[in-house]
């Protein structure tokens, strides 16, 4: 008893006050992560046991394997909470994902670790201050629980806020460097290039100006010679992007194809109305901004330009008033 005594006024002289609270409340924050690996471990079922028995499913001996093991692995056996469990659900993550670039088979899962991680260690960073705070100083309720809820919804909400403004700025790239991507298509197609052809050749010289829509062509590449059919291709990477423009330039393809007509004439047609389409992009611009400086002009011209207008005035006033009151 002597000992935990001598302890505790250890830690009080340390810490403060809340000395023994800190160390306790660090020492079951240690445990619930160490905990947590085995409470999220997916267990197998029974159902499954008795399906692998009825077929005579034999274990599989450990031998060399045709890929190096990695972080995949280790995420697997979370993956029935890292990842949504409906096909719906899951299908429109996974899409989420490969339209912001993310095109590993466990990018779900990996975008769902980082929201637990971040959320479970903004939270007890907040604690830790708020703790760390009252050892100064008298805090209110509400600034506790501000200080420990904002922190973890800001680390929650973290990796979703990143996802999707890599998503709008891959999307940005794309619509910007498609016009080039089929003016230079145009002119493969019109020099005796096949379109699988000229597509390899747009992703080859599109990768530095704009590395996003060469990594659409050049998937579309591997695809097309890996044996999937163009036309499937095509309306692959038009759902994977999720840019009308690149859907209506499958839509064109795709009819060219079907009907027989000729590929460089339609490209012809679409990279002109894409050249006119950008620089309607561009009118729209300049015109939003005079309203976009309206708000800027009045805050630091109006307020100048009335002090040099009315200040004399204001100020010959005020002196004639204190001329009078004497």
């Amino acid at each position: 008893m002597n000992f935990l005594n001598a302890i505790n006024a250890k830690l009080v002289d340390t810490l403060g006050p809340l000395g023994p609270v800190l160390v306790l409340g660090a020492l079951g924050l240690l445990l619930i992560i160490a905990a947590l690996p085995t409470l999220l471990q997916k267990q197998e079922s029974p159902y499954d046991k008795l399906k692998a028995q009825q077929r005579g499913a034999q274990p599989k001996e450990k031998g060399p394997t045709l890929r190096a093991t990695g972080k995949e692995d280790k995420l697997q056996k979370f993956s029935a909470f890292l990842e949504p469990q409906d096909a719906e659900q899951m299908t429109a993550a996974r899409l989420k994902m490969l339209r912001a670039g993310y095109r590993g088979k466990n990018a779900v899962r990996v975008f769902h670790f980082a929201q637990l991680v971040l959320g479970l260690g903004s939270l007890a960073i907040g604690v830790i201050y708020v703790l760390l705070l009252r050892t100064h100083q008298d805090v209110s309720t509400q600034t506790m629980i501000l200080g420990t809820v904002l922190p973890g919804a800001a680390g929650y909400y973290l990796p979703q806020y990143w996802v999707q403004r890599r998503l709008q700025s891959r999307q940005q790239q794309i619509v910007q460097g498609f016009p080039d991507a089929l003016d230079l298509m145009l002119v493969c197609v019109e020099a005796g290039q096949s379109l699988d052809q000229s597509i390899n050749r747009v992703a080859k010289e599109a990768r530095a100006g704009y590395p996003a829509l060469a990594d659409e062509f050049e998937m579309v590449s591997h695809e097309v010679k890996a044996g999937k059919e163009r036309v499937a291709v095509l309306k692959d990477m038009a759902e994977r992007v999720g840019i009308p423009d690149v859907s209506s330039f499958v839509t064109t393809l795709v009819q060219s194809a079907t009907y027989g007509t000729s590929i460089a004439e339609a490209l012809r047609v679409y990279s002109a109305e894409m050249r006119d389409k950008r620089v309607m992009r561009a009118e729209e611009k300049a015109n939003t901004l005079p309203t976009k400086l309206t708000l800027g002009t009045m805050m630091f011209t109006v307020p100048p330009l009335m002090i040099i207008l009315i200040g004399p005035s204001v100020y010959g006033i005020s002196a004639m008033l204190t001329m009078g009151s004497r």
